[in-house]
């Protein structure tokens, strides 16, 4: 537990580690008005236009707070990066495998979890791509 942060460099500070090392958990939605999940690493930005050619859709736009809520039961910015739990498709950007350990919200923006890469993947089962860029 910690001071609540907001953004992925006050999330690094708190926890003490790389910023590479945090795990952004992004809920989107497609132009088909689906929903999925998007995990990038803390020091890169997503390419939407990258990720939609991956999933197979024409566009991708970020989910607003209120689907967050509803499709995740957490306020954005606190969102974990198990979408199986939310029954959402999740895709992984492989910049988040770089690191041996991740560090990530865990539903809460006072809460964060540390665990190896490896073992995510293997929990979560996401569909691997590359989608994110430098900051």
């Amino acid at each position: 537990e910690h001071d609540p942060v907001y953004t992925s460099e006050q999330a690094a500070k708190v926890r003490g580690v790389e910023l590479k090392t945090g795990v952004k958990a992004l809920v989107l939605k497609t132009s088909n008005g689906e929903f999925i999940l998007a995990l990038v690493a803390a020091d890169r930005k997503i390419d939407l236009e990258r990720l939609a050619k991956i999933v197979g859709v024409k566009k991708l736009k970020l989910a607003s707070p209120n689907e967050v809520l509803e499709k995740t039961g957490c306020e954005v910015g606190s969102v974990h990066p198990f979408g199986n739990l939310y029954g959402l498709q999740t895709y992984l950007d492989r910049s988040v495998l770089e690191n041996k350990w991740v560090n990530f919200n865990a539903g809460l923006h006072t809460v964060s979890i540390h665990m190896r890469s490896e073992d995510m993947l293997r929990l979560i089962k996401p569909k691997l791509g590359d989608f994110s860029k430098g900051r």
